[in-house]
């Protein structure tokens, strides 16, 4: 049996197109699922393009953020059922036995390879999916929704739980592409005044973000950082692509700050570190999410207190992948998701 597929042939920029693939096979700690929903991901339009930082193996199914139903069950598959509605979490691959894994923290585990770079991901009509990594879905949760968990799991992770916020605590968040708006948005649930950060291209967007109650602002955002007491923000969450970003986030940290890095920018960096230490600002990273944090990003979904609304900027057949993803390129949306199953 074979299968549509929104496939990365190549390192070429480009290179992906859609094709038919082999539907994946069971094992006996997995299920299949029927993937019902996939948002595309800022990482799936730098692979498009040919400029990611990370390694992919070729050819690649694409896609990481998903929701379905299971479709099969696997023997040790033990507590899920066929018809069961589920999320899936991005670690395809890690080892069990890895001392972060046994610490809950599989995310770091360095042997991880995760969906649409190391594992066939999503953008398909089947993929397998480990029991380890499942997730159930409420019945007042839509797929598209659900579908979004992942990437509010990353902005969860960098916000709430890397970070420290204070309610009435001011946060600069500087890029406003699908991460950043969704770290605004925790910050503000946070109890935080927020002020997110672009350019004069992401005038879009960062209006779209207003719907979160932050402030926005294009070019620099020092004097707000600044306006109350002349120190800086407490903190700043750095969700752009681009090294030099980082310096920016140095200057207007307020001393004993933090800065919480999540954006990968692949470039180096070429200026001085000393106001990192001049200020004594803690600087962290972050990367993925882990088993609590999907069950309390699932509830926030769920329950409405976040509204992913504003973030859905449209819904796309699997065969017009690439509508999707230009539209999504272009930043005159936030998210695109696609819908395997409506036809391809």
């Amino acid at each position: 049996m074979s299968q549509p597929a929104v496939v990365n042939f190549s390192s070429v920029p480009f290179s992906v197109e859609l094709q038919e693939i082999e539907s994946p096979q069971l094992d006996a700690d997995s299920v299949l699922v029927q993937v019902q929903a996939v948002g595309v991901c800022g990482s799936d339009l730098h692979m498009w393009s040919g400029h990611q930082s990370w390694e992919v193996k070729y050819p690649m199914v694409l896609g990481h953020e998903f929701s379905g139903v299971i479709t099969e069950v696997g023997e040790r598959a033990r507590g899920w059922n066929v018809g069961d509605r589920v999320v899936s979490e991005t670690h395809a691959k890690i080892d069990e036995n890895s001392p972060l894994s046994r610490r809950g923290l599989y995310n770091l585990d360095p042997n991880r390879g995760g969906y649409g770079a190391a594992v066939n991901g999503a953008m398909t009509h089947s993929v397998r999916v480990p029991a380890r990594i499942l997730h159930r879905m409420p019945d007042s949760l839509s797929f598209q929704y659900a579908a979004l968990t992942e990437p509010c799991c990353v902005a969860y992770n960098a916000t709430l739980v890397n970070s420290t916020i204070s309610p009435g605590d001011r946060i600069v968040v500087q890029g406003p592409g699908p991460i950043g708006v969704l770290c605004a948005a925790m910050a503000k649930l946070a109890g935080a005044e927020v002020a997110l950060v672009g350019l004069p291209r992401d005038e879009k967007r960062l209006n779209i973000a207003k719907a979160y109650g932050c402030d926005v602002i294009v070019g620099q955002p020092h004097e707000w950082a600044k306006e109350v007491d002349g120190l800086g923000a407490d903190g700043v969450i750095d969700a752009t692509g681009v090294s030099v970003a980082l310096k920016t986030g140095l200057e207007i940290v307020r001393p004993a700050g933090w800065i919480t890095k999540v954006g990968w920018g692949p470039q180096p960096l070429d200026f001085s570190l000393d106001q990192l230490v001049q200020k004594n600002v803690r600087l962290q990273g972050s990367f993925s999410h882990y088993w609590p944090i999907w069950e309390r990003v699932i509830r926030l979904i769920s329950t409405g207190q976040l509204d992913l609304a504003p973030v859905i900027g449209g819904e796309w057949k699997l065969a017009d992948w690439k509508e999707a993803f230009e539209t999504m390129q272009s930043g005159d949306i936030i998210k695109s998701v696609l819908l395997p199953q409506s036809g391809s």
